[in-house]
């Protein structure tokens, strides 16, 4: 196993950890929290491709992923209108980060090395946030309206709201993230790299998500959980 995929591990249980951690010091203001800042790194990330794992893939994907399991742990902790709350607020945060940003590579810096590594990164960042912008509006409200449809399947079928919360989370996620995938890769990349480049991209992206879907399962009950013993649970 190379640095590659040591560090893409690594990244799985901070990044879990931190929502874990952030629901524990700082309730559902601290899902909210978390959500907008996956979402500005994530836009920072997926500027790097990379080779893990044997597949082509960008950077961001475990960020990426981890905003559909917060609005998911909003979804059953608080609600529809709290998941998209955050779904709003991941957009309002990246909306300042994309104009903030160009800002920065206009400044004439006295440091010019410095000043040209700016500007090689976040030269890049207006397409692939204003993809991700309108790729996760569509994405993450197709999540959140899945979420309530999968909750009403499963109320119907077993007579409990709160049962069967692996299927209502991987039954969203996994079709929420198969549309995200393939409308952002296209959008941040064609006519930027090959065709069979980000075919590879699409397919690693899909698989990884499959992975941090049934992994994040474990991360959802376990907000679940600590909102029983917080007594946020509605």
């Amino acid at each position: 196993m190379g640095q590659n995929e040591l560090l893409l591990l690594l990244s799985i249980v901070l990044i879990y950890g931190g929502i874990i951690c952030a629901y524990i010091f700082f309730d559902i203001k601290g899902l909210f929290l978390f959500g907008a800042i996956a979402g500005i790194l994530a836009n920072i990330e997926v500027v790097l491709v990379i080779k893990a794992f044997g597949m082509e893939q960008t950077l961001g994907n475990v960020l990426f992923a981890s905003t559909f399991l917060l609005t998911d742990a909003l979804s059953e902790i608080k609600g529809k209108d709290e998941a998209k709350r955050a779904v709003k607020l991941n957009i309002f945060a990246s909306i300042c980060f994309l104009i903030l940003s160009q800002t920065w590579i206009l400044y004439n810096a006295q440091d010019q090395i410095i000043s040209d590594a700016f500007s090689k990164i976040f030269s890049q960042t207006p397409r692939i946030i204003c993809v991700s912008l309108i790729v996760f509006a569509i994405a993450s409200y197709l999540d959140v309206w899945l979420y309530h449809f999968w909750w009403g399947v499963s109320e119907r079928l077993l007579g409990s709201k709160r049962r069967w919360l692996w299927l209502r989370n991987n039954g969203s996620t996994l079709i929420s993230q198969a549309l995200n995938t393939i409308l952002f890769s296209f959008g941040a990349f064609y006519g930027v790299l090959n065709l069979s480049i980000i075919i590879d991209i699409i397919i690693s992206s899909y698989i990884i998500f499959v992975v941090l879907s049934l992994l994040d399962t474990f991360v959802l009950y376990a907000l679940v959980y600590l909102s029983q013993t917080k007594k946020d649970y509605d």
